[in-house]
């Protein structure tokens, strides 16, 4: 048997490559956040349901959780759930894009990337202001 066989059955298939050989990029960076925030969101859905189960549950179970989302690390906790909302919503639609097959350039692939980051910082913010004016 030769050296490109396998000893299972036919050449022996190439190996994918480590992931040393690459380098890090704007839209691997943005691949690897759109898969966080995804899963982000799941816990933040959950948060939601447990304000909801409270504000159901009467005036003392919901102060409690009205009392946590207005401490410091409620309101830090909302604001990383608005900021996976948008960057997962901002990285959906660079998926969508793709899908119908554009955006594939170089330059293209990049500022689309930087735009995910930089758009769902920038729509956070403007959330929270509109939200604290409003209220």
């Amino acid at each position: 048997m030769s050296t490109t066989e396998s000893k299972v059955s036919g050449p022996a298939r190439p190996l994918s490559p480590h992931l040393q050989i690459y380098r890090f990029s704007w839209t691997m960076a943005m691949s690897i956040a759109h898969r966080i925030t995804g899963a982000a969101l799941y816990g933040g859905t959950l948060v939601v349901a447990i304000w909801l189960v409270a504000a159901a549950s009467g005036k003392a179970s919901y102060d409690t959780v009205q009392w946590f989302f207005g401490s410091f690390l409620g309101l830090v906790v909302l604001f990383g759930f608005t900021f996976a909302l948008w960057h997962h919503t901002l990285g959906g639609i660079r998926h969508l894009i793709w899908d119908t097959g554009k955006g594939f350039e170089l330059h293209s692939r990049m500022a689309m990337a930087k735009f995910t980051l930089i758009g769902s910082a920038a729509l956070t913010v403007l959330t929270w202001i509109v939200a604290l004016v409003v209220r």
